[in-house]
């Protein structure tokens, strides 16, 4: 559409919320005498920066009337600010006012990424009559799951980094802190004091490390069947929440109240947290076709749900992926892919896969009686993170793929390769380890990743997981482990699109710590949070026919 309105702004306008607190709002509207169509964006950011002012000014160009506010306790708004707790009702309640002025024509869409992502699907419950559809940009919807606690341990990077800019009512300049050594600092419960801030609800995650009503009562997931409009679900392969951009899209379009809700969409590409701003993530560039102008993508979803126009994009497949290794855009109908075939790729070796010079293999071939695999995890000495779906902060751990021979060249890296492909191999859809292990602790960590292999070596990390032992059963009652007793342990490794072209070989990493990343296991089995003691563990790894660890690859 050509941009043909005039601009006129309304600066700091107070929307009160059901406690009396005054919510900073500024409004963006065309210069015109209709009723006009609302875009919404919530944000802990301030709604003054020079991106959301150009957005808005855009959207109002286009004929939409377009509200920037700041939460609750940030910025200009009055209130305290605690991470995910008001956001539903303070929504709700601006939605309600939006709809009651006198230049609304009673729809509104939501818009916007991360904690802006999060503020949609919070408020979309409580069904406000004007809200009409949203476009949630890489988000989770349960924050013990898909943030703070995935596979039950702490994802410290962005917990602890992402907490220290957003405690205050402005941003704050972490960019300067000796991160290395704050990350390091025991106990858990301590590490924001140790980084100059005291932060409530930093306290409040460390001290429920299980899923209980604390996370239940944000957690939106349990909620999908209330919610009554659509959603255009956006995310990144290498976005932390690569995985809940497809629970989200699924958990609507399966559960949601109407037809409505069910003619949700979903867009994935090769891209981080930021999403579509470069061809390049990490080392890899995935090619022009690779960046999207994902504003005019959502531009034609508003206008046909907020303004009626009939522009075909309810026609298009549902869900549009970006297969890495050839490169390519291809729409699906649903997710996982119906014609993926699920194989086990067995985990081998002669008792010595430690490291990329060790002599474990990946292949469809059974287990025999095979020895296991041994290593010591120190966590004074935790392999580091390099790399993969990480957030938010780059220049503390970089997000993407990068060579990951730095890690497996260490002999507490479990190496599992397969032989030269002679023929590509697509792997789209969930990716599953089961691993038969045991431990000379009562608790420890599992982690895994998926590689894929060049020829001329280089390890092109895809996606990652981590599950801690005492959460193997279920996230809510954790269970110790018996030292040296065999443990079944299904760990989820996340999501991928992946061709791995002929001439490359597939990998898996197995060990104990992904660091920074993830929280390390003390290995000591006391109450989490408060421990200043670290042990080593002894894992050993089992793969033969009675304990048959393996990888589960979605082929397409």
């Amino acid at each position: 559409m050509e941009n043909i309105f005039e601009v006129q702004m309304l600066l700091d306008v107070k929307v009160p919320m059901k406690d009396g607190v005054n919510l900073s709002t500024d409004i963006y509207l065309p210069k015109t005498n209709e009723k006009l169509p609302t875009v919404l964006m919530r944000t802990p950011y301030s709604n003054n920066t020079d991106e959301m002012i150009s957005k808005a000014k855009s959207l109002a160009k286009n004929g939409y009337a377009c509200v920037m506010q700041d939460c609750r306790g940030r910025w200009d708004s009055e209130g305290v600010f605690y991470p995910f707790i008001d956001d539903g009702e303070d929504g709700f309640i601006t939605q309600e006012w939006i709809g009651k002025q006198p230049w609304s024509n009673g729809k509104i869409g939501m818009s916007g990424s991360s904690y802006l992502g999060s503020v949609q699907w919070a408020s979309a419950p409580y069904k406000s009559k004007y809200l009409t559809t949203m476009a949630p940009r890489v988000i989770c919807c349960d924050f013990y799951n898909g943030l703070i606690y995935p596979g039950g341990a702490l994802q410290l990077n962005v917990a602890l980094s992402w907490g220290m800019r957003s405690n205050s009512r402005t941003g704050q300049n972490i960019d300067f802190h000796n991160w290395t050594e704050v990350f390091y600092n025991l106990p858990l419960i301590k590490m924001d004091e140790k980084a100059g801030r005291n932060l409530t609800f930093w306290k409040d995650w460390v001290e429920h490390p299980n899923y209980d009503e604390y996370w239940e009562q944000i957690n939106v997931e349990k909620q999908w069947s209330e919610i009554e409009v659509p959603a255009f679900n956006m995310g990144g392969w290498f976005d932390l929440y690569s995985k809940e951009t497809f629970t989200n899209y699924n958990g609507l379009k399966h559960n949601g109240k109407n037809e409505s809700s069910k003619k949700s969409k979903l867009i994935i590409g090769p891209w981080p947290h930021a999403l579509s701003t470069s061809t390049k993530t990490g080392d890899i560039d995935f090619g022009p076709d690779s960046m999207i102008d994902l504003d005019s993508i959502e531009l034609r979803w508003f206008d046909y749900w907020l303004k009626g126009i009939n522009n075909g994009i309810i026609d298009e497949a549902p869900i549009d992926i970006f297969v890495m290794g050839i490169n390519k855009w291809r729409s699906e109908n649903e997710w996982p892919l119906k014609r993926t075939k699920y194989q086990n790729w067995n985990l081998h070796s002669n008792g010595d896969a430690n490291s990329i010079m060790g002599n474990g293999t990946l292949s469809k071939e059974k287990h025999t009686k095979e020895k296991p695999d041994i290593f010591n995890y120190d966590p004074r000495f935790p392999v580091q993170t390099v790399g993969g779906a990480t957030c938010c902060s780059p220049h503390i751990v970089p997000w993407g793929p990068y060579d990951q021979r730095v890690v497996e060249s260490r002999n507490d890296v479990l190496c599992y390769t397969s032989n030269i492909l002679q023929d590509d191999l697509e792997v789209t859809g969930p990716i599953k380890l089961i691993l038969y292990a045991s431990t000379n602790v009562t608790n420890t960590d599992w982690t895994a990743k998926l590689v894929d292999v060049f020829e001329n070596g280089y390890a092109m990390n895809l996606c990652d997981g981590i599950l801690r032992a005492s959460h193997r059963n279920n996230m809510s009652n954790p269970e110790e482990v018996i030292p040296d007793k065999v443990y079944k342990y299904e760990i989820d490794i996340g999501v991928t699109s992946n061709v791995f072209k002929k001439g490359h070989k597939i990998r898996l990493e197995v060990s104990s710590s992904n660091f920074p990343k993830f929280d390390r296991n003390p290995n000591t089995g006391k109450q989490f949070g408060t421990d200043t003691d670290l042990k080593t563990a002894t894992q050993v790894i089992h793969h033969n026919d009675e304990y048959p660890s393996h990888l589960i690859l979605p082929i397409i």
